[in-house]
């Protein structure tokens, strides 16, 4: 199966969600021009890094936001992997990615297993406990957010259940653009998967981010990259090359867990 898919590679308003809210409608308007079926957005979209307000400007049970991604899904008739956004559940405020398809639904959210000490996110974030599998269209894929992909056990436990793309959503520093680069080609290598990133761009008080949202096919190898500025990329997918290139090299077959532990 072929699958157009749009990253918005969106500048992001620090702790504003209703300017962001305003620069995602446009965004997501503009993107429709070109026919896609799965829009990304980046992490955190809403508040961007403004963490100490979080209680604040967080979105209660991600409430606003889904009905922002649903409405939009019905209207344009495509699916969206949603970003993350400042969750506000019982016990703390999560970083959650949402999953709706273009019939509205809500088919699964994940909120981020890996918190990054380094911007203080275990300060004001509570840690996720689920994996991020999800379906689209019958295909099986995984979403995992930015600091995610450091880990390449915890992408692996989704490949190893089928996911045959990966949707990785960040707000990745340009100080580390070479580490980004190459984490996400070697996750879509050995792991035999299409790796989709989007990126933010744009700054705020404490961190330049790098953009370069981008597409790594099954081989590593990269099939469209964007630049460091606000930038709407689009790209087409062919999950059958997943399956061709694990026929290929058989690591799924040759995988000895028991030794791994």
């Amino acid at each position: 199966m072929k699958l157009k898919i749009t990253c918005l590679q969106m500048d992001i308003s620090f702790g504003d969600p209703l300017k962001n809210y305003q620069s995602a409608e446009r965004l997501i308007e503009k993107a429709m021009n070109e026919h896609p079926d799965i829009i990304v957005l980046p992490e955190l979209w809403t508040t961007g890094y403004d963490l100490t307000r979080l209680d604040e400007i967080a979105d209660k049970d991600a409430k606003q936001t889904i009905e922002f991604l649903q409405n939009a899904a019905k209207k344009f008739h495509v699916h969206f992997v949603g970003g993350s956004v400042a969750n506000r559940e019982e016990n703390g405020v999560m970083n959650t990615l949402l999953i709706v398809t273009k019939d509205g639904q809500l088919v699964h959210r994940y909120s981020k297993l890996h918190l990054f000490k380094l911007m203080d996110e275990h300060l004001y974030l509570q840690a996720g406990a689920e994996k991020g599998l999800f379906q689209i269209e019958d295909q099986s894929f995984a979403g995992v957010i930015c600091y995610d992909i450091r880990f390449p056990e915890w992408i692996r436990a989704h490949t190893s259940e089928g996911a045959e793309a990966l949707f990785v959503v960040a707000e990745w520093p340009l100080l580390r653009l070479e580490h980004w680069r190459a984490l996400l080609i070697a996750r879509a290598i050995e792991n035999q998967c299409y790796v989709i990133a989007c990126n933010r761009s744009g700054s705020d008080p404490n961190n330049q981010f790098a953009g370069h949202s981008m597409v790594i096919d099954p081989w590593g190898e990269v099939i469209a990259e964007a630049g460091e500025k606000e930038e709407i990329l689009s790209f087409v997918i062919d999950v059958a090359l997943v399956k061709e290139i694990r026929k290929k090299i058989p690591v799924f077959e040759d995988r000895k867990p028991r030794f791994y532990k």
